[in-house]
């Protein structure tokens, strides 16, 4: 048997492309978590954005020219969420084909050292039982017994 894993720079490409997969992953992720932010924000702001009691039509018209804007900012960044969460998902699938894969080899050089070391234990166990068999009885030469 091959005393190295012969898949092992497969192996090492198959971590690259895991690793790689990762690191869009947690970039989708923080993408995502951006967005859940800016939209938690855009709604604090519309629910603090109160009509005026006691108004003007012109600052009750801005006030509700605010509210609109905040509306639309909020149904905007609800949309930038969704697709972000899209791609956090994705990138999900990706890592996952990307550690499925990489886990794959991971086993076949698991099974490989597994099947050296036992070839090892058998080559030792051989030579230990030869060296045994070569000692001469006890006595044989003269000595005591």
């Amino acid at each position: 048997m091959s005393r190295a894993f012969r898949l092992a720079s497969l192996l090492r490409l198959r971590g690259i492309a895991e690793d790689r997969a990762a690191v869009e992953l947690a970039a989708a992720t923080r993408r995502r978590d951006e967005a859940e932010r800016r939209r938690l924000d855009t709604e604090v702001m519309l629910g603090n954005a109160a009509l005026p009691a006691r108004a003007d039509e012109l600052h009750w018209r801005a006030a509700i020219a605010s509210r609109t804007a905040l509306s639309g900012l909020l149904i905007e960044h609800g949309t930038r969420v969704a697709r972000a969460q899209d791609d956090v998902d994705g990138a999900q699938g990706v890592w996952s084909q990307a550690r499925t894969a990489t886990r794959t080899l991971e086993k076949l050089e698991e099974r490989h050292d597994a099947e050296v070391r036992s070839e090892d234990e058998r080559a030792e166990q051989a030579v230990l039982d030869e060296v045994a068999g070569r000692r001469r009885p006890a006595g044989a030469d003269g000595g005591p017994r």
